[in-house]
This record gives structure tokens, C-alpha cells and sequence, in this order.
């Protein structure tokens, strides 16, 4: 399995050798796509958050995270990791039934976006006191909504803007409370040798003892890529959407 930024339709791609990797001997040929983009993602989120090192502490706060689109590809891994990491998971989605899966494989505090606001719940649910991280891909006003979400001295991780929408933040809103934005983009980090063998490390490890597995949503052959987006578009896939190529 590997990470290449370009040619993801195609049959046949090149990668550079240092960013291609074993898959585990007990996983299928999707579960093996479905692991890098996602699994490394995750894990740089947390780690740009300040977290990547964080066991569950014997004392002081257990770190609080939240996770946009927690049902998604690049969500379920975060929870995944988030659970060995022992932080305290708050994750957005669209259905409670979504929700109820991400539950499943961690996630402590689910918030249905379409039912309650979710900078509102996050205030309700730590009692005023917000969250450290929030990983956010949505764009739009929600770059602005995230920062409202966290506590003193939090981190807002942008990865993405799934709302096709430029992020609307007025940076006086960081001043209060010290917060910060910090952009995060795989294909920048992926040229980083020394950085990237470190995740693998900590991710092969996890991997090796059982305790990171793809979740993958849909397989859909390559003729049915323009239904893979429409899943996509509408919010109907948990974890990842694999194409086959036959």
C-alpha cells in the first residue's frame, strides 16, 4: 500500500518507494487502500494538536478532541487512534445511526449536526469549558465555529473544506483565549522522509498488535465512480469509499 497525490483513477501509478509499505498479512486489498491517506491524516491531526504523545495522564485534564465528519474516512481513524491515545472524543456527523457506529469504535460524544448546533452541545456537554483540538475539513463559517468550540490555548487542524466554501475566521477570535490554526496537508508532510517514518513507526506498531483497522463504507467498481461521489456528496458513506479496478 502506498501515497501518491495524483493518478488515483488510474491502473497503473507510480509512487516513490519510501512512502509505500507492507500491508498486514490479515487484510484485504481494500483495507490496504483505505489505510494511508486516512490513518496518516489522522494521525498528523493529532499530532499538530499536541497530542500524538499523550497516554491517558495520571493527573490534570484528559484531553477533549473534536472531530468533523467523524463517519468519514479520515473520522473513524481519528477515533480509532484518539481511543489508543486515551483522549475524550466529541465527533459530528449527520445520523445518529452514524453516530452509533462511531460509538462503536470509540467515540465518547456524538453530535448530530442536523439536530443540534454543535458549538452549542460542545458548550453544553464539557460545561463551558470547550476543547482542546478540533479537527476541522468543513470550510466556510465553520473554521470560525471551530475556534468558538475550544478552550484556552486549543488548536483548530484544518485539513480540508468539504464545503467547497473559503474559511471564514476573523483572527481576533484567536486572541482571547490564545488559540491557534494550523493547516495540515498530507501531500506536503509525505515529502518530509524523517517525519513520515516516524508515524509509520507508531502506526505499524498499532497495526501489528491489532488495534487500527480500515473501515471501509463501500467497494465500488471503477465504473461506478460517479455513484462513489454521489455517496460522498450526500453524506451516505461510513468510513472509506474504495474503487476497484477490475
Amino acid at each position: 500500500m502506498g501515497y501518491t497525490q495524483w493518478g488515483a483513477f488510474a491502473e497503473s501509478v507510480a509512487a516513490r518507494s519510501e512512502l509505500l509499505w507492507p500491508v498486514p498479512a490479515a487484510w484485504t486489498e481494500e483495507e490496504g487502500a483505505a489505510f494511508p491517506v486516512n490513518y496518516f491524516t489522522a494521525y498528523f491531526a493529532y499530532w499538530k494538536a499536541g497530542l500524538i504523545s499523550t497516554a491517558k495522564p495520571s493527573t490534570g485534564p484528559v484531553p477533549r478532541v473534536l472531530i468533523h465528519a467523524v463517519a468519514g474516512g479520515v473520522g473513524t481513524a481519528a477515533v480509532q487512534i484518539g481511543k489508543l491515545l486515551g483522549v475524550e472524543m466529541y465527533g459530528t456527523s449527520s445520523s445518529d445511526a452514524k453516530l452509533a457506529r462511531a460509538q462503536e469504535l470509540g467515540l465518547q460524544h456524538g453530535i448530530n449536526y442536523k439536530q443540534r448546533d454543535y458549538e452549542e452541545a460542545i458548550k453544553d456537554l464539557t460545561h463551558g469549558e470547550g476543547v482542546d483540538a478540533v479537527f476541522e475539513m468543513l470550510g466556510g463559517e465553520h473554521t470560525a465555529k471551530s475556534v468558538l468550540c475550544l478552550r484556552d490555548l486549543g488548536r483548530v487542524i484544518v485539513y480540508g473544506s468539504a464545503t467547497g466554501q473559503q474559511s471564514e475566521l476573523d483572527t481576533r477570535l484567536l486572541y482571547a483565549k490564545g488559540a491557534s490554526v494550523h493547516g495540515l496537508w498530507l501531500t506536503y508532510l509525505s515529502a518530509n522522509r524523517e517525519l513520515m517514518n516516524q508515524a509509520w513507526q507508531q502506526l505499524s506498531r498499532w497495526t501489528s498488535e491489532g488495534r487500527l483497522h480500515p473501515v471501509i463504507g463501500h467497494a465500488l467498481p471503477m465504473e461506478q465512480a460517479a455513484e462513489a461521489y454521489r455517496l460522498l456528496a450526500e453524506g451516505k458513506n461510513f468510513g472509506k469509499v474504495i474503487l476497484k479496478i477490475a
